[in-house]
Protein backbone atom coordinates (compact mmCIF):
# COMPACT_ATOMS: atom_id res chain seq x y z
CA UNK A 1 0.00 0.00 0.00
CA UNK A 2 1.24 3.45 -0.88
CA UNK A 3 1.59 6.02 1.85
CA UNK A 4 -1.07 8.69 2.12
CA UNK A 5 1.42 11.39 1.10
CA UNK A 6 2.31 9.42 -2.04
CA UNK A 7 -1.37 9.13 -2.96
CA UNK A 8 -1.68 12.92 -2.98
CA UNK A 9 0.85 13.08 -5.82
CA UNK A 10 -1.35 12.57 -8.87
CA UNK A 11 1.60 12.03 -11.21
CA UNK A 12 2.76 8.98 -9.25
CA UNK A 13 -0.76 7.60 -9.03
CA UNK A 14 -1.33 7.95 -12.78
CA UNK A 15 1.79 5.85 -13.44
CA UNK A 16 0.17 2.83 -11.79
CA UNK A 17 -1.67 0.22 -13.82
CA UNK A 18 -5.42 -0.25 -13.52
CA UNK A 19 -4.94 -3.44 -11.48
CA UNK A 20 -2.57 -1.69 -9.09
CA UNK A 21 -5.06 1.15 -8.73
CA UNK A 22 -7.87 -1.27 -7.94
CA UNK A 23 -5.68 -2.93 -5.33
CA UNK A 24 -4.87 0.45 -3.76
CA UNK A 25 -8.58 1.37 -3.77
CA UNK A 26 -9.46 -1.87 -1.97
CA UNK A 27 -6.77 -1.25 0.65
CA UNK A 28 -7.97 2.33 1.15
CA UNK A 29 -11.55 1.12 1.60
CA UNK A 30 -10.40 -1.36 4.25
CA UNK A 31 -8.33 1.27 6.04
CA UNK A 32 -11.22 3.74 5.93
CA UNK A 33 -13.53 1.15 7.49
CA UNK A 34 -11.03 0.59 10.31
CA UNK A 35 -10.72 4.33 10.85
CA UNK A 36 -14.49 4.72 11.09
CA UNK A 37 -14.66 2.04 13.78
CA UNK A 38 -11.79 3.71 15.62
CA UNK A 39 -13.56 7.07 15.39
CA UNK A 40 -16.70 5.65 17.00
CA UNK A 41 -14.60 4.03 19.70
CA UNK A 42 -12.84 7.32 20.36
CA UNK A 43 -9.41 6.03 19.34
CA UNK A 44 -8.78 8.43 16.46
CA UNK A 45 -6.64 11.36 17.56
CA UNK A 46 -6.96 13.29 14.29
CA UNK A 47 -10.37 12.95 12.61
CA UNK A 48 -9.11 14.86 9.56
CA UNK A 49 -7.21 11.75 8.51
CA UNK A 50 -10.55 10.22 7.45
CA UNK A 51 -11.07 13.10 5.03
CA UNK A 52 -7.60 12.53 3.55
CA UNK A 53 -8.34 8.83 3.00
CA UNK A 54 -11.72 9.59 1.43
CA UNK A 55 -10.18 12.11 -0.96
CA UNK A 56 -7.38 9.74 -1.91
CA UNK A 57 -9.91 7.00 -2.58
CA UNK A 58 -11.96 9.36 -4.76
CA UNK A 59 -8.81 10.40 -6.63
CA UNK A 60 -7.91 6.77 -7.34
CA UNK A 61 -11.46 5.88 -8.42
CA UNK A 62 -11.46 8.84 -10.83
CA UNK A 63 -8.19 7.74 -12.40
CA UNK A 64 -9.51 4.17 -12.73
CA UNK A 65 -12.55 5.46 -14.63
CA UNK A 66 -10.34 7.60 -16.86
CA UNK A 67 -8.10 4.63 -17.68
CA UNK A 68 -11.14 2.43 -18.37
CA UNK A 69 -12.58 5.06 -20.73
CA UNK A 70 -9.29 5.36 -22.63
CA UNK A 71 -9.06 1.58 -22.85
CA UNK A 72 -12.60 1.30 -24.19
CA UNK A 73 -11.95 4.04 -26.71
CA UNK A 74 -8.78 2.37 -28.01
CA UNK A 75 -9.93 -1.20 -27.98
Amino acid sequence: MMKLEELKDVKKVRELTADQLRHEAKELEDQLLKLRFQLVAGQVTNPNIIRAYRRSLARIRTIIVEKDMVGAKNG
